[in-house]
């Protein structure tokens, strides 16, 4: 819409093409290519099978499977209600007083700062002893990833409560609504398709999270990305791009169903 001339919509065009297919485009295409392939023919993937994808729909394959999604799902539920909760928290710390709510942005924004092989070992040495031993339990795995994507639905929420129109809490109160009535009846609903939003966001970051996991997780709970690399480290290089792209049909697979539920939500 901002290049009015015909040459220079196609020189633009041409450029994100030029950029976008070997980028973004051609190595996805290959990781696909690579997951029916029985062989290589030069740099590129050559033979059809399917023997890569029956071995990714049964035995470890399909529990680690399970594992992600179970350590997804647990892990989002809840990112997004510390999120959320932390974002309403800040918003009304400040109308009072500004520099704490600018240092509880800054907390739940440091996992975001630091690699998340860093939470990792910190979440290692921090509950590797009694009161609260989590080593060696899918407990610390969940944490971890709930700890690495808290930070995206704090910020999702908090820009989304920015937009709100303080008018419809106004007036739900000045009718009499308690807070808590507010809350739970007029700002929520209103939150609900940027809740939708950030909840898609931490599912679909907590499926790939691989670095914090590699240092937690325990024998019985392992989560599909740490299978994927554990087959192209002992060269299993078709049997990892299988997993590979079960591990993204499966994200977008659910994130496809949350689009559907916020728009739905949006047009209520």
């Amino acid at each position: 819409m901002l290049v009015h001339s015909r040459p220079a919509r196609w020189a633009v065009w041409a450029a994100f093409t030029a950029v976008f297919l070997p980028v973004f485009a051609l190595p996805f295409l290959v990781i696909v290519a690579a997951s029916f392939a029985t062989g290589w023919s030069g740099a590129l993937p050559a033979g059809a099978t399917l023997a890569h994808y029956r071995d990714a729909a049964r035995g470890d394959a399909l529990d680690a499977l399970v594992t992600s999604l179970l350590t997804a799902l647990a892990a989002s539920a809840l990112a997004l209600t510390v999120g959320t909760w932390s974002a309403l928290a800040v918003q009304a710390l400040r109308t009072r007083a500004r520099r704490p709510a600018r240092a509880v942005d800054a907390l739940f924004m440091l996992p975001v700062a630091v690699p998340s092989v860093v939470v990792g070992l910190s979440l290692l040495v921090a509950f590797s002893r009694p009161p609260l031993l989590l080593n060696g339990t899918p407990t610390i795995v969940v944490l971890a990833h709930a700890v690495l994507v808290t930070a995206f639905a704090h910020q999702s929420v908090t820009a989304a409560l920015s937009r709100l129109d303080p008018a419809y809490e106004q007036a739900a109160a000045s009718l009499g609504a308690s807070p808590a009535h507010v809350l739970r009846r007029v700002k929520l609903p209103l939150l609900l398709p940027s809740l939708s939003a950030a909840a898609g966001l931490c599912f679909a970051l907590s499926m790939g999270e691989l670095s914090a996991t590699m240092m937690l997780y325990p024998p019985d709970w392992l989560p599909l990305p740490v299978k994927v690399f554990a087959a192209t480290d002992r060269g299993s290089l078709f049997s990892g791009a299988a997993l590979a792209v079960v591990l993204m049909g499966t994200t977008l697979i659910v994130l496809t169903a949350v689009s559907r539920i916020r728009t739905r939500a949006s047009y209520r």
